[in-house]
């Protein structure tokens, strides 16, 4: 055995070690998961048939509880193609733009090459008469640079509503309050301007040449079950105004900020009566942004950097220094770790012209055993803050710091899964502005879809068996080159099945949510 193995060896025992004996201590750690490594269940093909024909039908039953409707809606987007050459419905179209996503393709070519087999069009015919034949990528193509590609988004909102109004996401909200993470990220990059609402930058090079670029704010919504769904996304879009700018000094770009301010305005449309949370990083820790959180009745937690609102955190020092009593101190452990939580509420903001808000800002310092690289116990620190619309006292402050600010973290995560993955986030399908952001929605429809489908009591269990990628991969291969039942396979779309959601209960247990 080589010096390095013996040393992860080592490493790991010591680290399974030093666990056993803290939760001895009470720091209990949340578990975690791994895929098991064993041989095939099945002693039969028989056998292994029934179970490929059982778990497609669930995972179908998932798809057909959301997407009838869907599709409903998609169908009334106005069809800009010519009634004389349509060869396939829109309908169709957007079906078939969702499943490639859902299956996660990895390209235009390769959805061409692996979704238009006669053994995935006889299976999908069996839930989806309508579909006749399979159309060309081109085509789809065409259609999303040609339509109003927002309106795909629209019929997603119009879906999650339905759901938000039959209840099926009550269990799973945060003080009986939805959670909503905004953040921002690059979604691709180019040398060349293929449409003007790209945005630019310099490269470091010496010649100055310029890098072009898509960029997306997203929000999602945050789950007790660790669900992500897409909300609404908005693109950061140079504007027709700085089309006709020469000079560079002059070019100023749409922005982050710039774009939240857009879609916090298009969220308090959609929903005006939703009560949300919003978690949001230090970008945001902004006056104006604090004002219209509060204008629009929504409550937050902001990260809070060393550097941002100065006169905010010196007032807070000094009055935590003031606290000779620990009056607003609070200490527990939480996933291993020790915590140390200090606040202060009612701190006075000034900011633009003679404007003030009250800010409650809370720190919490947390320290943690680990193993390093040489097999030593070391301590390990951190530190973190948040602006809270609401005042921090004992009773809640795990409940908005544990529970709810660090659920922004999430989001985080939901990006890189949707870029490495399997749903090729950075892959653009076109450089045509609106045919990219049409793709774009139907990729975020597809995750909604899986999302449902990995969450519901019918399939949690074998996405814990497999993995998520295996779950996509497995459902493509049965209905691409399987010879599935189709007389149950149309059981499903004549007596649809209640979709049900599991939620974790301290991180043990599954229960259903009706």
């Amino acid at each position: 055995m080589s010096e390095a193995k013996q040393n992860r060896t080592k490493r790991r025992r010591k680290q399974r070690e030093l666990k056993e004996q803290q939760k001895k201590q009470g720091k209990q750690y949340p578990p975690s998961f791994t895929l098991p490594n064993r041989k095939s269940p099945f002693n039969t093909v028989g056998e292994e048939k029934a179970y490929i024909q059982s778990v497609t039908e669930d995972k179908l039953k998932a798809y057909a509880n959301i997407l009838p409707g869907l599709l409903k809606k998609l169908s009334l987007i106005p069809d800009p193609r010519d009634p004389k050459k349509i060869k396939h419905q829109i309908t169709v179209m957007m079906f078939y733009g969702i499943l490639m996503f859902a299956f996660q393709m990895t390209s235009r070519r390769n959805t061409n090459r692996k979704m238009t087999t006669p053994q995935l069009l006889e299976n999908l015919r069996a839930i989806f008469p309508e579909i006749i034949d399979m159309p060309h990528q081109d085509t789809l193509c065409r259609l999303l640079k040609n339509m109003d590609v927002s309106k795909i988004e629209t019929a997603y909102i119009q879906i999650l509503k339905k759901l938000i109004r039959k209840k099926k996401f009550q269990n799973l909200l945060h003080q009986k309050r939805y959670l909503v993470a905004v953040d921002g990220t690059q979604k691709y990059i180019m040398d060349e301007c293929w449409d003007k609402r790209y945005l630019r930058r310099k490269t470091k090079g010496e010649d100055g040449a310029y890098q072009y670029y898509a960029y997306v704010l997203e929000a999602v919504l945050v789950f007790s079950n660790g669900m992500i769904l897409p909300l609404m996304s908005e693109f950061l879009e140079n504007s027709s105004e700085l089309e006709a700018i020469e000079n560079d000094e002059d070019w100023k770009q749409d922005c982050e900020l710039k774009a939240f301010y857009r879609l916090a305005k298009r969220i308090k449309k959609e929903f005006p009566k939703l009560p949300i949370t919003l978690l949001l990083d230090g970008l945001y820790a902004k006056g104006p942004v604090i004002e219209l959180c509060i204008k629009n009745k929504w409550e937050f937690m902001i990260v809070l950097k060393d550097k941002s609102l100065p006169s905010v955190w010196e007032e807070a020092k000094g009055l935590m220094r003031l606290d000779t009593r620990n009056e607003n101190c609070h200490e527990r452990i939480w996933q291993g770790r020790e915590q140390t939580f200090n606040w202060v509420n009612d701190i006075e903001y000034e900011y633009g012209k003679n404007k003030t808000l009250t800010i409650n800002l809370v720190i919490c310092d947390e320290s943690w055993e680990e193993i390093d690289k040489n097999g030593n116990t070391e301590i390990k620190t951190s530190r973190h803050a948040w602006i809270s619309s609401n005042p921090i006292n004992r009773k809640n402050i795990h409940e908005r710091c544990n529970l709810g600010a660090r659920k922004r973290w999430l989001q985080e995560n939901n990006i890189l899964k949707e870029k490495h993955q399997g749903y090729h986030y950075e892959h653009i399908f076109s450089h045509d502005w609106d045919a990219m952001r049409g793709y774009h929605y139907l990729m975020h429809t597809a995750r909604m879809l899986n999302e449902m489908a990995i969450h519901s009591i019918a399939l949690t269990e074998h996405v814990k068996e497999v993995g998520f990628q295996a779950f996509v991969k497995d459902f493509f291969t049965a209905m691409a080159h399987r010879n599935l039942d189709t007389n149950k396979l149309r059981l499903i779309s004549q007596y649809p099945s209640q979709l049900r959601l599991v939620y974790e209960d301290n991180w043990k247990t599954s229960r259903p949510v009706a």
